[in-house]
């Protein structure tokens, strides 16, 4: 499934809430089925900078697609960072710097979280596609 796909399916998802607080509530439901990482991998140099609470994000390359795992102390980024590792978890790089991800816009994210975690969100964008540079520079 590409990246486009996969937002379209996540703004599918929510289509389906008509206010805020039940799409804060499926933010947090997504968030509980975030392939977490695992305890070795949740060191200093593994936490995203920029967000207010603590989120913690490897990546693997396996068969030519990044694979994301991720945990965060606060259950929004938790489920912020889970949205993010659904729609761009097991495509090439390439693909993830190129990524638009429209679905943060679409469904209104940054105007209905606090600036902190509007920051936060951006932070964790970045540091997904700095991992896919990395990873692209080496192959």
């Amino acid at each position: 499934m590409t990246i486009a796909e996969r937002e379209s399916e996540l703004i599918d998802e929510f289509s389906f809430y008509e206010d805020w607080m039940e799409k804060y509530e499926h933010i947090i439901e997504l968030g509980k089925s975030l392939p977490l990482i695992s305890e070795e991998h949740k060191k200093d140099e593994n936490i995203i900078k920029g967000c207010q609470s603590t989120v913690w994000l490897h990546a693997d390359l396996q068969d030519g697609k990044v694979i994301f795992t991720a945990d965060a102390d606060a259950i929004i980024a938790k489920g912020i960072i889970a949205m993010l590792v659904q729609v761009l978890s097991g495509n090439s790089p390439q693909n993830i710097i190129d990524a638009k991800l429209d679905f943060i816009k679409e469904l209104g994210l940054q105007e209905h979280l606090s600036p902190t975690r509007s920051n936060g969100l951006v932070s964790m964008v970045k540091q997904m596609k700095m991992y896919a540079l990395g990873f692209n520079m080496k192959a």
